[in-house]
């Protein structure tokens, strides 16, 4: 088992029926392993605001959003940049149930299971986060811009074509 980079264990007994307003605030020491789990140059700032309530019997409702101050690099110039990171939290929990017989179908509204009666909310901000990021960052206003004339370049092919022997690009 992978140690997870953020951990704030809760047990579910420990929810009122109310629910609970819990803040997570990464430390210095998670932001890097947040950072390098993603594959960023860093994480500043993580911090996810969240209210856990009871959901069914023995399940937990976890609300609220993640938002963190991250640099990344700019997949077209290659420079690192600023980026903020807002993502919504909803997910909900239950005790895992043993499957009964063969198969089972994967439910996607399925709640995510309750191990042991505790969810991490280390575990779920550092999700989230994830979920957040841009696959694809771009640095604001960077573009993308083709060399020598763009569409109206030679292609690759008509190149390859001119240097074979024969000029007609068959051997």
């Amino acid at each position: 088992m992978i140690d997870a980079p953020l951990s704030r264990p809760l047990q579910a007994a420990s929810v009122p029926s109310e629910g609970l307003d819990i803040e997570v605030v990464a430390s210095p020491q998670e932001l890097e392993a947040v950072a390098a789990l993603n594959d960023v140059l860093s994480v500043e700032s993580l911090i996810a605001r969240l209210h856990v309530r009871p959901f069914g019997s023995d399940g937990l409702e976890v609300s609220g959003s993640v938002q963190a101050r991250t640099t990344r690099t700019c997949v077209v110039t290659l420079e690192p940049f600023e980026e903020t990171v807002r993502e919504d939290v909803s997910v909900r929990f239950s005790p895992e149930v043993a499957p009964v017989g063969g198969e089972q179908e994967i439910d996607e509204d399925a709640p995510d299971p309750l191990v042991g009666g505790v969810v991490d909310l280390g575990a779920v901000t550092s999700e989230f986060f994830t979920l957040g990021l841009d696959p694809y960052p771009r640095k604001p206003g960077a573009a993308f811009e083709l060399e020598e004339g763009g569409a109206g370049a030679e292609s690759p092919f008509a190149i390859l074509r001119r240097l074979s022997p024969n000029g007609s690009g068959e051997h």
